[in-house]
């Protein structure tokens, strides 16, 4: 059996980096999600410790990619891209409850607390409201 994978790999159809590429990637397309959900849905599709490592490397550092690979871009884009879907055109709310209820979102998603609060604050910003947010989300 281990032959055979080896055999496998050595032919290149048996590749897990490109396969978190690829789930990275359609994850970006149809469903953006932050590293840290990305990284979950890997583990639970049998990637390995040592190729989930590989992946955050060039997750964060996406010019250390290969050629071909087509990560997403920054984690503040990728929330900011998740955030406009779920709008669906919709302006961002500015009461604090909605807000709140769009940050869970984000972070079910897998989104850090930070840069779902730089996402969040940067919209609100956008459409004009002052920033009566507070400090304290």
């Amino acid at each position: 059996m281990a032959s055979t994978l080896d055999r496998l790999a050595e032919l290149g159809y048996v590749d897990d980096m490109a396969f978190a590429r690829w789930w990275a990637e359609q994850r970006d397309r149809h469903a953006p999600r932050g590293r840290r959900m990305l990284e979950a849905e890997l583990r639970r599709q049998g990637i390995g410790a040592d190729v989930i490592e590989a992946f955050r490397v060039e997750y964060e550092a996406p010019e250390r990619a290969p050629e071909d690979a087509a990560l997403p871009g920054s984690e503040t884009d990728r929330a900011r891209d998740a955030l406009e879907r779920h709008l669906r055109g919709r302006a961002m709310p500015t009461d604090r409850q909605a807000v709140q209820r769009i940050g869970m979102f984000l972070m079910r998603r897998g989104f850090d607390a930070g840069t779902v609060r730089d996402v969040i604050r940067s919209a609100v910003a956008a459409t004009g409201a002052d920033d009566s947010l507070g400090d304290d989300d």
